[in-house]
């Protein structure tokens, strides 16, 4: 932080004290990647924690909300810096080029997956939460998965748990450079986030629809999902988006200690009532011309980000392209409420990711042999 601080400083134009920004976050992402991928040690939480990585960005932010550098003489000139530093710090750099500026890691033949986690949430409640999405991702940006097929190489971002975040287009910052024709394009795309405690559900099913659950800025919206900010959408905006992901390959792969399972059951308003409260209704998959209420993965933005970055596919023609949302288990805690871990809560957060990234790996596998055949 203090070295943001002195770039800010030292900037002697708008074109520098962007740069400074830029890379601040740059390295924020990379120093959490390190981390989580024991590149690099810091601190004393374990290597899979994910919460540095949302403390540190909150830091940086306020540093740059108070920041008063004479270069600074508008509001949009922060907020478009700070837009900046946090694509940035979640992986997503929209100053990424083409090429294989995606995948420099990739060589002729891999698969190339791309996947999402979730911030933390909830810590207005208790700053011990961590989310096994956010700390899978980590763990499985620029990794490289071994299948019986050959190798899958893989990218991540983290998302944020806030509305307003995702109307301005994070979910489709972060997958359509990878959904667009050309050499960037992925062979397989899956959001991730975290679900109730034991058990792993492939979602069938993602919904035009918000439920009206707190964010992180305590932000509540109800109604339809809203319209992809700079990006292409499908005409007329789909309902429902059905899973493309291998789910029956993830199911089978016997990955542990939790079941997995293609889960199935909506809440939807059949074809004319929406939103007649005496019309809601349960059942296991939409009917003709229903308005979700909920989708398989709910109605938050686990839900909403199946349903962005698949309705994103469909409009740039990426019907090749697999897709879907994993949600995957929450944790338990340390009994001792003053505790922030202890080497329980570190297994099994462990233990989450761990089966979280052999899904991804049993996901890979099952396309690359399609695509081997």
């Amino acid at each position: 932080m203090a070295e943001l601080g002195g770039d800010l400083e030292a900037a002697g134009s708008l074109a520098e004290l962007t740069a400074a920004v830029r890379s601040a976050g740059a390295r924020l992402w990379t120093a959490a990647v390190d981390r989580a991928q024991g590149r690099s040690r810091t601190g004393d939480l374990d290597a899979h924690d994910d919460r540095p990585l949302y403390w540190a960005r909150l830091s940086l932010s306020a540093l740059l909300r108070t920041s008063g550098s004479p270069l600074l003489t508008g509001q949009h000139q922060r907020y478009a810096l700070l837009r900046i530093l946090d694509r940035t710090s979640r992986g997503i750099d929209p100053s990424t080029g083409s090429g294989n500026a995606w995948w420099p890691d990739a060589r002729p033949g891999d698969l190339r997956v791309m996947v999402s986690g979730f911030d933390v949430f909830g810590l207005d409640d208790s700053v011990r939460h961590s989310n096994p999405s956010g700390a899978a991702a980590l763990q499985l940006d620029g990794a490289r998965l071994a299948t019986p097929a050959g190798d899958a190489v893989v990218r991540a971002v983290v998302l944020p748990v806030v509305y307003g975040e995702f109307d301005q287009g994070v979910v489709e910052d972060a997958f359509g450079p990878v959904l667009l024709p050309g050499a960037d394009r992925a062979d397989l795309i899956m959001t991730i986030s975290m679900t109730a405690r034991g058990r792993m559900d492939v979602e069938r099913w993602a919904g035009c629809t918000r439920g009206g659950t707190p964010d992180n800025q305590r932000d509540q919206h109800f109604g339809p999902v809203a319209r992809a900010a700079r990006w292409p959408q499908p005409e007329p905006n789909p309902e429902w988006i059905e899973t493309t992901l291998p789910h029956a390959a993830m199911v089978a792969a016997g990955t542990g200690p939790w079941p997995v399972v293609l889960k199935r059951g909506i809440q939807e308003w059949p074809a004319g009532t929406y939103p007649d409260p005496s019309s809601l209704t349960s059942a296991p998959d939409p009917s003709p011309g229903s308005t979700p209420a909920a989708a398989t993965g709910g109605d938050y933005l686990s839900n909403e980000s199946m349903y962005r970055s698949n309705r994103l596919r469909i409009a740039l023609g990426a019907d090749d392209v697999p897709g879907g949302h994993l949600h995957i288990s929450a944790l338990e805690y340390p009994a001792d409420p003053a505790l922030l871990t202890d080497a329980a809560f570190e297994a099994d957060r462990r233990a989450v990711v761990d089966q979280t990234v052999a899904l991804v790996t049993a996901a890979a596998a099952a396309r690359a042999a399609r695509l081997a055949r």
